[in-house]
């Protein structure tokens, strides 16, 4: 795969939207409409006046965030990244108009968000910008969590992430499901060239029972090159999937994979959860 590691730890992500963009990606908009179902239903069980806590893994500059909780779209966080005005700012500059920004389109009921990401630039835009309720630049593929991530995760009911997984051992998913005091619900949208399997059987062993999506997957981004394409094309038919009418019409496709407790897969059927097409 093309590295994008050069934009992933700018003071702001207007790099990230520029670079992007012309590549169509889109996780973070599929990620925007299941997050907010399965806020919805995992949220039942708090208390109504206790916003729901969400731990975002590989946050970088606190996207998933913006989504869940503000009214706009991906599509308007393109423009607003890549317009005219946005180029002009410096990242100070840019800080104190995403607070605006974010501040007036603020949705009531808003959830708490935590962002995990081993970019500590990223992490401190979303704080500032107030996208993020708490920041973390933790790598806990190689080390354990900091005792202030694990008390601030310790009510978390959601974890989400819609890139990363590729790169994530059940390590990571192990380490924090320990700091988690009640029962969890984990929203993955993972590329069909990954295997997901060795993180199901880490979270089965925390009581969650995973589902796959198979009605329909979720476009990620264009392919940069034919390179890029032939290795997604080898792996998707390697894992046992077709690619036909996905990768091979040029873009990475991900699958949703939900894990939740027994008796949460009962009460909330995961086609009840998927977003119409």
């Amino acid at each position: 795969m093309t590295s994008f590691d050069h934009i992933y730890d700018q003071p702001d992500p207007r790099a990230y939207f520029r670079a992007l963009g012309p590549l169509e990606y889109q996780a973070p908009h599929h990620g925007q409409n299941i997050f907010r179902r399965a806020l919805t239903a995992c949220g039942q069980t708090v208390r109504p006046a206790e916003p729901v806590t969400v731990l975002d893994i590989c946050c970088s500059y606190g996207i998933n965030a913006a989504l869940i909780n503000h009214e706009v779209t991906l599509d308007d966080l393109y423009s607003h990244y890549t317009s005219p005005q946005a180029t002009e700012l410096t990242t100070a500059e840019l800080i104190e108009w995403d607070r605006s920004y974010y501040a007036a389109r603020r949705r009531p009921d808003a959830a708490r968000v935590l962002g995990l990401d081993m970019a500590a630039n990223a992490i401190s835009y979303a704080r500032a910008v107030g996208l993020l309720d708490e920041g973390f630049a933790e790598n806990l593929e190689t080390a354990p969590p900091s005792p202030p991530l694990r008390r601030a995760a310790q009510h978390t009911r959601l974890i989400t992430i819609t890139g990363g997984t590729t790169f994530l051992s059940p390590r990571t998913f192990q380490r924090l499901l320990a700091c988690v005091h009640a029962p969890v619900w984990v929203a993955a949208l993972v590329l069909r060239t990954t295997s997901y399997t060795s993180i199901a059987a880490c979270l089965a062993a925390h009581g969650l029972v995973t589902e796959k999506a198979t009605t329909h997957t979720f476009l990620q981004r264009r392919f940069t090159d034919a390179v890029e394409q032939q290795y997604a094309v080898q792996a998707v038919t390697a894992g046992g999937e077709d690619p036909y009418g996905k990768e091979t019409d040029g873009y990475f496709h991900t699958a949703l994979h939900l894990s939740r407790p027994f008796e949460d897969v009962r009460a909330f059927p995961l086609t009840d959860l998927m977003p119409s097409r």
